[in-house]
C-alpha cells in the first residue's frame, strides 16, 4: 500500500487531514522497522473495527505537575497518545510525570510514541491493555492482554534505544494480518513460559490499578534524563544490534 491510498482510505473512515497524515505515517513506519503486524494491515482492520468516532479528540482531564489523566473520549487510541505524547513535549515535567489513560484502545506500536518521547529528551515507559489472549502456561482461562511495553532512552548521539515487546509468542496483530493463528498467541519461553505470564499478569494489573474508566488503557511514565549511558553502551556493543535499531 502506498501513502496516496492509506490517507485516502483514513481519510474516508472520517479521520482529519492531519489524524490520517499522522495514522499512517505510524503504520508506514511499523511496516519499514519489520512489524507487519502494527503495519498497512491495520487499516483494513480499522475499517471493520466498531467503538470509536474518528472525529473524537481526547480530553486532558486531570492535569498536575506530576501526574495526568487522559480519557480517550471515543477517539481511537492511536490518536489519543499521539496527542499524549504530544503534550509530553510540550510541557515536560521537572522531574517525572505518570500518565494515565483511559478508554484507550488501540494503541499499535508502542515504541513509534516512546521513540518520538525519547528524541525530544525524555525517558519513556509506555504499556497497554488489551482484550484477554494470554493464559497460564497450564491452561485455564485466558487471564491477561498481550501486556506489550516499551522503554525509551534518549542519547546525546540522536539514536535513542528504544524496546518494544509483547508478552506473547505472537501478538494479536499477527493473527489480525494472517501472520498467526489465535493458538499461537501463548506467553513467550517455551518451558520458561511462566515468567512471560508473570509479566503479563503484573503489566495488566498495573494499568487496570490505574484507570477509572471501563475498558483498555495505558500508563505512561516520562522523566527527564540525569545521566547520558546510551553513548557508552554503544561503543561496548560495536556492530551488535541495539533494540529499536534499523535491520
Amino acid at each position: 500500500m502506498v501513502a496516496e491510498e492509506g490517507v485516502r482510505r483514513l481519510r474516508a473512515l472520517g479521520f482529519s487531514d492531519v489524524d490520517a497524515a499522522a495514522l499512517w505515517a505510524q503504520f508506514d513506519e511499523a511496516e519499514r522497522r519489520g512489524k507487519p503486524s502494527h503495519g498497512h494491515g491495520r487499516i483494513p482492520w480499522l475499517e471493520g473495527l466498531e467503538g470509536f468516532d474518528p472525529s473524537a479528540q481526547p480530553r486532558l482531564v486531570e492535569d498536575e505537575p506530576e501526574f495526568q489523566r487522559w480519557l480517550g473520549n471515543g477517539a481511537v487510541g492511536y490518536v489519543v497518545l499521539r496527542r499524549v505524547a504530544e503534550a509530553q513535549l510540550a510541557s515536560p515535567p521537572e522531574h517525572a510525570r505518570l500518565v494515565v489513560c483511559d478508554r484507550t484502545f488501540p494503541t499499535g506500536m508502542l515504541g513509534h510514541y516512546t521513540r518520538k518521547l525519547a528524541e525530544g529528551g525524555l525517558v519513556a515507559l509506555l504499556t497497554s491493555t488489551s482484550p484477554p489472549r494470554l493464559a497460564h502456561p497450564g491452561g485455564g482461562p485466558k487471564l491477561a492482554s498481550t501486556s506489550p511495553v516499551s522503554l525509551a532512552i534518549p542519547s546525546s548521539g540522536g539514536d535513542p534505544v528504544v524496546a518494544d515487546v509483547s508478552m506473547s509468542a505472537a501478538t494479536w496483530g499477527d493473527v489480525v494480518v494472517g501472520l498467526a493463528s489465535e493458538e499461537d498467541v501463548v506467553p513467550f519461553g517455551g518451558d520458561r513460559s511462566y515468567k512471560a505470564f508473570a509479566l503479563a499478569i503484573g503489566l495488566q494489573l498495573f494499568v487496570d490499578s490505574l484507570v477509572r474508566e471501563s475498558g483498555h488503557g495505558a500508563v505512561l511514565l516520562v522523566a527527564r534524563p540525569q545521566s547520558d549511558p546510551v553513548p557508552a553502551l554503544r561503543r561496548l556493543a560495536g556492530t551488535v544490534r541495539l533494540p529499536g535499531d534499523p535491520k
